[in-house]
């Protein structure tokens, strides 16, 4: 699942195009932080597998903040073989669903711009952008 999710990410991750840019850093590829990023995923966060036919299609991970009654969709991957399908639909769907079912009244998520199926996906399912961020980066 995981080589699966890692896969989804490469032609959208901000950390692939950084190391595309100027290199691995400190040694270490793109892979190898998303690799440790999915180890603290798998342990802090809530996690939905999409299976269909025995294998798994999608993944969606996410995080609730009580306080504000929100749910944050972290991570949502589809099987580049199976994309297309409305299993990503589906995933964010159900997500929005188990953050209902645990009192949640506000979704929220985060999307590069470069990421056209994933931003349609999002407008039209209802959401709204409400900021857009420049991730900048320099070496010390």
């Amino acid at each position: 699942m995981e080589a699966m999710v890692i896969e989804a990410f490469e032609p959208i991750t901000w950390m692939k195009k950084l190391d595309d840019r100027v290199g691995p850093l400190n040694g270490g590829g793109w892979r190898a932080r998303w690799h440790v990023r999915m180890a603290k995923v798998f342990e802090s966060q809530l996690l939905l597998v999409g299976e269909d036919e025995g294998e798994v299609r999608a993944f969606s991970s996410g995080t609730v903040d009580e306080l504000a009654a929100m749910g944050l969709v972290d991570l949502l991957a589809v099987d580049g073989r199976h994309q297309g399908k409305g299993y990503g639909r589906a995933m964010l769907r159900g997500m929005m669903d188990r953050f209902r079912a645990m009192g949640c009244l506000y979704v929220n998520l985060e999307c590069l711009t470069t990421n056209e199926a994933g931003n349609k996906l999002y407008e039209s399912e209802g959401f709204v952008e409400v900021a857009r961020q420049i991730r900048w980066f320099r070496k010390l």
